[in-house]
């Protein structure tokens, strides 16, 4: 089972969308420890939306779907509607 996610940080007031076919508690986990990528600037990520797709390709195809709209009242139009 895979996900797509949309992580939050209220620290820097930023969204942050991702997919994994790993366990989300340990890549929640990953985000929030000190590293050199976007993520690693603050370490209060809570995860705002999860969606479940069958396998790798579907929840890519949807993180792409997401971050191509450039549009931050979209992906608070998403979590709003979970």
């Amino acid at each position: 089972m895979c996900c797509t996610y949309i992580l939050y940080s209220k620290l820097i007031d930023r969204y942050y969308i991702g997919y994994t076919c790993d366990v989300m508690s340990e890549r929640l986990r990953k985000h929030n420890i000190n590293h050199s990528g976007f993520t690693g600037r603050t370490n209060d990520w809570k995860i705002v939306c999860l969606e479940n797709y069958s396998n790798r390709s579907e929840a890519y195809a949807r993180e792409r779907a997401i971050k191509s709209k450039k549009s931050r009242a979209y992906i608070e139009s998403l979590i709003a509607n979970r």
